[in-house]
């Protein structure tokens, strides 16, 4: 009975610690697979995240677009842009915008924004609605000439707006021939 009684107890205890041993390997493989499980779900859950994202950069480009459109319908759009050819005649440091004797907008520029005019860049002064008929558009820059006097240079253009988009442009324009800048309008074509 003894003999039994102890192979009894040597073989409970052996289950005991099998048992013990597989529940602990059991509850690691557990514990291993809920984090892989966490590690898919985060990945997976990134990569969504980053959808949603540019689903939203796109859904908000797309709101813009349609808010421009409604805004300003191209049946009455005109928008007016600025250039300047070289700038060494004219600094340019302010333009005034005037649509039918009327005020639109003013701009100030920095050195920063004159200097990339300067170097070939093009602004979006202006952006508005205009009824269908003629216009006229005066342009009015104010700036310092090769001494660093005050100068003012100004252009006038008339126009017909019918139901297309009107886009212009104002080019300040050296001129090598008498040593000033020259303003020059042109009408854009798309």
């Amino acid at each position: 009975m003894d003999m039994t009684h102890t192979a009894f107890w040597i073989y409970r205890h052996t289950i005991s610690q099998f048992g013990r041993l597989f529940i602990g390997l059991f509850t690691l493989a557990l514990c291993a697979s809920t984090a892989a499980n966490e590690l898919d779900t985060q990945k997976p859950l990134a990569t969504e995240l980053e959808e949603i994202k540019s689903q939203v950069l796109q859904l908000n480009r797309d709101l813009f677009i349609l808010e421009e459109d409604l805004l300003f319908p191209a049946s009455t759009q005109i928008a007016v842009f600025v250039s300047v050819d070289v700038g060494r005649f004219f600094a340019i440091d302010s333009v005034e915008l005037k649509i039918n004797n009327s005020s639109v907008v003013g701009f100030l520029y920095t050195p920063r924004q004159r200097q990339a005019l300067e170097q070939g860049g093009i602004q979006r002064l202006y952006l508005g609605n205009l009824k269908t008929g003629a216009h006229q558009l005066t342009a009015i820059f104010t700036g310092k000439d090769a001494e660093g006097r005050t100068i003012q240079r100004a252009a006038t253009h008339q126009f017909d707006k019918d139901d297309e988009t009107v886009m212009i442009e104002l080019k300040v324009v050296d001129s090598e021939s008498n040593y000033r800048a020259d303003v020059q309008i042109e009408d854009w074509v798309l």
